[in-house]
């Protein structure tokens, strides 16, 4: 009887229809993150340029929130017909998705708590918004969100590298570097012209160690991910200008005030080009430590020498040589070290000693 059993369960699985999720699911949901982040930025360009009011209520926070439930749609959509399907409900979220529930749940709590914020406390204004507890709860649970396609990549155990296959998962890259730029858009160099001789704040003692540390911490976001990736798959040509082009589009549109702020924008997407190339030239080389190091040291020393080179020939650099070429340095360093953390060098074989 258990073995009549054990074949009827065999042959119910053998008709039950696959669940969905794989590549094709992961290309529908970074799609939908697109939109979801088109949402976020297009809300804070509003912002930025006076286009919203005291009210919670405006187009902009619409088009957002509309991002948000049309991508937990297409999630709540894929697990009710995998549940219909036969599958159990653990075993109905597509691989990589279960912590995108929890960014969903973790984003609607801070919308609503956003509204109730909003409705208290009034609107916040400037800075204020990026530090908000509502807004950070929205940022949390939106890279969680987002982050699903890389999740489901990262998971499949069969190697990977073309662009049907890790799409999504570069796109997701490149989506996550973005919203994290938008919450630190006040460090961003294109964003607030961090040195420019006109840009007076940066000058004093405390600006020159808030656009010192700013460049820091921008450089350790765009390389960090960058490397995680490639120290997990070898990226398909134009994976890094996709990534930092997203990022570097985003910073520009959401605050645009001087017209040089595109040819900053243009100067760093040309590295980024050469650098994309080079990756994909020397994709295999890049897999040994030392070839891997200098990569990571390199790219934002180029990335941030470009934005400097630009400000020159534009606005004028307001920084001296010697805080300036100090910073683009120290930019480089934070790629190099972030690279001991992400490949870290070989722990030595322990002896075995032999007693005599």
């Amino acid at each position: 009887m258990s073995t009549i059993i054990s074949r009827d369960a065999v042959g119910a699985a053998a008709v039950r229809p696959a669940a969905i999720g794989g590549v094709r699911f992961d290309w529908v949901m970074a799609i939908l993150s697109a939109v979801f982040v088109g949402g976020l930025f297009l809300d804070g360009w509003a912002h930025n340029h006076g286009r919203v009011d005291t009210s919670f209520f405006t187009p902009w926070h619409a088009f957002f929130y509309a991002g948000f439930m049309v991508t937990g749609l297409a999630l709540v959509v894929a697990v009710v017909v995998n549940r219909l399907r036969g599958y159990n409900l653990y075993s109905a979220i597509p691989n990589g998705y279960k912590t995108t529930i929890t960014g969903l749940l973790i984003f609607a709590a801070g919308g609503l708590g956003d509204m109730a914020w909003h409705l208290v406390f009034g609107i916040e204004e400037d800075i204020e918004a990026l530090f908000s507890p509502t807004h950070l709860m929205l940022g949390i649970g939106m890279a969680l969100i987002i982050t699903g396609p890389l999740r489901a990549a990262w998971n499949r155990r069969r190697a990977v590298s073309s662009w049907r296959d890790l799409g999504p998962a570069i796109l997701a890259v490149g989506l996550f570097m973005s919203t994290l730029s938008f919450f630190l858009m006040f460090a961003h160099p294109i964003n607030t012209i961090i040195g420019g001789a006109r840009h007076r704040h940066f000058m004093n003692d405390v600006g020159v160690m808030a656009g010192m540390l700013a460049l820091i911490v921008m450089a350790a976001l765009m390389i960090g991910p960058v490397l995680l990736i490639m120290r997990r798959w070898t990226l398909p040509l134009g994976a890094l200008t996709l990534i930092w082009g997203l990022h570097t589009a985003g910073m520009t549109v959401l605050d645009y005030e001087y017209r040089y702020q595109v040819w900053m924008a243009l100067g760093m997407m040309a590295v980024v080009v050469v650098l994309d190339l080079a990756i994909w030239r020397f994709r295999t080389a890049l897999s040994q430590p030392d070839n891997l190091r200098l990569f990571a040291f390199s790219a934002p020393f180029l990335l941030f020498g470009a934005y400097f080179g630009v400000l020159a020939q534009t606005e004028g650099i307001g920084w001296s040589v010697h805080l300036w070429t100090g910073a683009v340095f120290l930019t480089g360093v934070t790629g190099l070290l972030l690279s001991y953390l992400l490949m870290p060098p070989p722990m030595p074989i322990s002896e075995v000693h032999e007693e005599v």
